[in-house]
């Protein structure tokens, strides 16, 4: 039996990722999921006895998104795949490997967004007013409370530092996709549970660790500990429900957008570069929609019932 042939591409790859990581700032996260993607197109190739990028044509990229289908993998992620090689033969076609970019005309399958169900905003009010008694309570607390308080990303909260936070700001800058900045706000009741934590962290955390949230080593929590202790939170709060950083993320927009109707200014607080992404993360409930349009619409005022 023939030994199946090596994946291609490795010098073409491993350029591609250093220009991300230096040139495009990319996060750590971003290049695993990149690296991962194209690694897996490159063992199709291989097994396809491709050996070169000239290649690589549309049916090519079409039939390893066809074999991906097959294999089970979810429309989200195929789109992923389709973003990862429209990126690598971009940058391909740029360094003149390529005359022109074979993913650009394959389109993945029809896409539906599940957005997460939102926490009603009494029951989250409710659990974060619930006092918690336990191993690093304070810790946990602050974690749920930044995350309604800022719509932060998980990636965000992670990599927050003790120095971003230590004096009590009600502001604070974030690094959030593609290297971009911006300014979250940290309500009261979030600093409150800032502070709590503060003065509890010097016990726990290791000499010079510059990480705001750390985990029983004593240096910066991981994101699957991030994760993890915001589901148990969530369970000793008496939430009785299923809760994850992009939960709380959807139901501080879903919040704000709900009470105050500025899409403009949620898409701000989010970080989201296009006004569209925002239409798509968020939405207005139905009973509010109603009682704008019957508010605003000079011919939309309801008759009044007869006395």
């Amino acid at each position: 039996m023939a030994e199946p042939a090596p994946a291609p591409f490795g010098a073409e790859i491993a350029e591609y990722l250093s220009y991300l990581r230096h040139e495009k700032r990319y996060s750590p996260h971003t290049l695993t999921a990149s690296q991962k993607d194209l690694d897996t197109f490159a063992a199709y190739c291989g097994q396809a006895r491709i050996s070169r990028l000239e290649q690589v044509d549309q049916h090519t990229v079409r039939g390893f998104v066809a074999a991906r289908h097959r294999a089970g993998i979810e429309p989200a992620s195929l789109h992923r795949y389709l973003s990862s090689l429209r990126g690598f033969f971009k940058r391909q076609v740029n360094r003149g490997l390529l005359q022109a970019n074979p993913a650009t005309a394959v389109r993945g399958p029809k896409l539906r967004r599940k957005l997460p169900s939102v926490i009603p905003m009494e029951d989250l009010n409710t659990a974060l007013d619930t006092p918690i008694e336990g191993d690093w309570a304070e810790r946990d607390r602050a974690i749920a409370e930044l995350f309604y308080s800022t719509g932060m990303r998980l990636s965000e909260l992670h990599d927050l530092d003790l120095a971003q936070v230590a004096g009590g700001q009600a502001e604070i800058t974030v690094n959030g996709k593609g290297g971009r900045q911006r300014i979250v706000m940290v309500g009261s009741k979030a600093r409150e549970a800032l502070q709590a934590w503060l003065e509890q962290r010097p016990a726990v955390a290791a000499p010079g660790e510059t990480a705001l949230f750390v985990g029983r080593s004593g240096q910066r929590a991981t994101r699957a500990i991030i994760g993890q202790r915001l589901k148990l939170w969530a369970q000793r709060a008496g939430l009785g429900t299923h809760l994850n950083p992009h939960r709380l993320r959807h139901s501080f927009a879903t919040h704000l957008l709900t009470e105050t109707g500025d899409l403009r200014a949620v898409q701000e607080m989010l970080g989201h570069a296009n006004l569209s992404t925002t239409q798509i993360y968020t939405h207005l409930d139905f009973k509010r929609l109603t009682e704008v349009y019957d508010q605003a619409h000079p011919r939309a005022k309801r008759p009044k019932k007869a006395s």
